[in-house]
């Protein structure tokens, strides 16, 4: 920090000069020395600030998407979020994971080459546990997992594959498929030691059960799509993603959905007694509905159309008309807070 000298002081120091007690070289202004920036060309970062954002806002999507698949599959309490998003050699990833552990080989159509899955022996057999109907417990094994237990994984590591197929989709049209399980590191040599990959790290856990799951993709493998991963790139996919052919497909989609609908001809509150009191043909009055009066066709619980009652042919039958605009439920909570403030 600059020390600022007071007028006493500044008119002690040119005396002392003018007088020749001090050489003025003495207190000529010192160069700021330049910044060196170190660089490993054994270890050169092919990664940019930008890139690695960009991956680590794709795969957040990827961890919450598995975070939901494996509480649905494992019926259990399910948390997956990214820990860090790392570049290093493929060696140190090696290096850092435990032996034995899981490791999928993964191939990354249309993308030449291959990623890893590795999850932590703690997750692995909590999940299995799990699957095979126990308590999910933490367990301190470390063995190779068995024929029966390799088969189960598979279809875990395929469901959490359809997971990284979605949120890739903004930028490429991922196929990724499960090659093989290995449980020893030196055996899933994809790429040469020394080759840059950047390393997601899955912080997961399984009920009380805490562990990791790392995702490497080496740089040769995402190389041809690197210039996709922009966070400007990947927005604009992202507002670009709402094309009329998306429209059409999401509007099918929502034609085939199943949804409760009541034609309901009115509402009244009775005691349970006398509920239990009822039988064939005793008649329930309706307070403020008559006979002319519209009913009401309720679609999942809300009120949609005003109908009229008829037959066609020997059934029973409403014929639908007019559409009520109801206020969601949200919007009347909301305008109710912002009445009471």
């Amino acid at each position: 920090m600059t020390e600022i000298l007071s007028q006493d002081e500044i008119d002690a120091l040119l005396t002392a000069i003018s007088t020749g007690d001090v050489e003025p070289q003495d207190y000529s202004v010192q160069k700021e020395q330049k910044k060196v920036k170190i660089y490993d060309f054994r270890r050169p970062d092919k990664f940019s600030k930008d890139q690695i954002r960009t991956l680590q806002m794709i795969h957040e999507t990827f961890a919450r998407l598995t975070t939901t698949a494996l509480s649905a599959q494992l019926r259990a309490l399910v948390s997956v979020h990214v820990a860090s998003v790392d570049q290093l050699t493929y060696e140190e990833f090696v290096r850092s994971i435990p032996n034995p552990t899981t490791l999928a080989i993964i191939n990354m159509d249309p993308l030449k080459g291959s990623a890893v899955l590795e999850i932590d022996p703690s997750i692995t057999f909590t999940i299995i546990d799990k699957l095979f109907g126990g308590t999910g417990e933490a367990t301190k094994l470390s063995r190779e997992l068995t024929d029966i237990e390799l088969s189960v994984m598979e279809g875990i590591v395929v469901r959490i594959l359809g997971n990284l197929r979605e949120c890739w989709s903004n930028v490429i049209d991922l196929r990724p498929r499960l090659g093989n399980i290995e449980t020893n590191p030196q055996f899933a040599q994809i790429v040469p030691p020394n080759e840059m990959v950047v390393l997601i790290t899955l912080e997961t856990k399984v009920g009380e059960v805490e562990g990791m799951m790392n995702l490497c993709l080496p740089y040769i493998t995402i190389e041809p799509i690197i210039s996709k991963l922009s966070a400007q790139f990947w927005f604009s996919s992202i507002r670009k993603g709402a094309t009329d052919e998306n429209l059409q497909i999401i509007q099918n989609r929502l034609e085939g959905v199943n949804l409760n609908v009541v034609a309901e001809i009115g509402a009244v509150e009775v005691s349970m007694e006398e509920v239990l009191s009822l039988s064939v043909g005793d008649v329930v009055k309706l307070p403020n509905t008559k006979i002319d009066s519209d009913m009401v066709v309720k679609v999942e619980g809300r009120r949609k159309f005003k109908c009229r009652p008829g037959l066609v042919g020997s059934r029973v039958a409403v014929q639908v008309g007019d559409r009520i605009d109801e206020v969601p439920d949200e919007l009347l909570i909301t305008k109710k807070e912002e009445e009471d403030m």
